[in-house]
């Protein structure tokens, strides 16, 4: 018998289906937040955003920061080490209509760890707090959230920081934290750990725990929800090139089996996305943005390979179309 999925509760906010779509850079635009939101996702994050470049009134900040009214509740991430720029950071999101602000002290990037952002603040935890205490004062009443790792280092089995920081996190307001199970130093290796998942949730029964790390296919993501107790599961690599892994836990939650989207039904969201990547981002970028999701679509083609390589070929809108037309057949 499934654990029926709860609510999954962000402060003031309640989302029915506690199975998100989590920030991932270079993938969770605009276009493809709503796509996933077509294939079930109640809720969506935009990827990683820089403080300093929030700051600075430019084309970039306004391409990161495109939504839609359909595409709420959102949250907006940001990364980076100073307290007041990253509270300075908050606001601007606050005012550009996020829902809510999302904390990565995460990211395991090699260039990241070097100016002391994500990952690096799981090494200085009461920078981390201080980073937390700025960042609610300044956006009263949005929630705010935290992505964390268990640890910074590999072999540091007591995960000190980690219960330092999301102990005081919660003392000083945060809404919910999303834990990547894995060390920064162990970045993508191995499993991702399930028991302190676990841990985790029986240390804090009373306050919102989201689940992170090889949620990959629908099996998977139910299997963590199952086994750990967490509130939620935020996919990232799961969901690029296949969104239908939305529908999927829906069927499995309801007692269903899984549908696999045959190649008509892959066109008719293919298209879609291209569509929405040049609505946002104009005819030239859509496509040059569309051929890398389109390697990850491939996944799910008959021919994989085939197609993963077709895409990999194309030099100009002429040519994605093409590809499209070539192996994604018209029913």
């Amino acid at each position: 018998m499934l654990r029926r999925p709860g609510p999954l509760r962000i402060g003031r906010i309640e989302i029915d289906f506690p199975f998100i779509l989590a920030p991932l850079a270079g993938y969770t635009d605009a276009a493809f937040r709503l796509v996933c939101r077509d294939c079930s996702a109640e809720y969506t994050s935009t990827g990683v955003m820089l403080d300093k470049l929030l700051l600075q009134k430019s084309k970039t900040r306004h391409e990161v920061i495109k939504t839609d009214p359909a595409d709420h509740p959102i949250a907006g991430q940001i990364m980076g080490s100073e307290p007041e720029t990253m509270a300075r950071a908050a606001a601007v999101l606050a005012e550009s209509g996020f829902d809510v602000i999302d904390l990565n002290f995460a990211c395991p990037v090699r260039k990241v760890l070097a100016r002391r952002r994500g990952g690096f603040l799981m090494q200085d935890p009461d920078r981390a707090l201080a980073i937390v205490r700025e960042v609610i004062k300044a956006v009263p009443g949005l929630p705010v959230t935290l992505k964390l790792r268990r640890t910074f280092y590999e072999n540091d089995m007591e995960n000190r920081a980690f219960w330092v920081i999301t102990e005081g996190s919660f003392g000083l307001g945060a809404a919910a934290v999303c834990i990547h199970a894995r060390s920064v130093e162990g970045k993508y290796r191995g499993r991702a750990d399930r028991e302190f998942l676990a841990s985790v949730k029986h240390a804090f029964p009373s306050q919102t725990i989201i689940g992170s790390g090889d949620a990959l296919t629908a099996s998977r993501v139910i299997e963590m929800y199952e086994r750990t107790g967490v509130d939620g599961v935020a996919l990232a690599r799961g969901a690029i090139g296949n969104p239908w892994i939305f529908e999927d836990l829906r069927r499995i939650t309801a007692g269903a089996e899984p549908e696999p989207p045959d190649i008509s039904k892959q066109r008719r969201l293919i298209e879609k996305h291209y569509e929405l990547e040049c609505r946002f981002f104009g005819q030239d970028k859509g496509w040059r943005r569309m051929r890398h999701f389109g390697i990850m679509y491939a996944g799910k083609h008959p021919k994989p390979r085939e197609v993963r390589m077709a895409f990999v070929a194309v030099r100009s809108a002429e040519n994605w179309r093409a590809v499209l037309e070539e192996h994604y057949h018209r029913p």
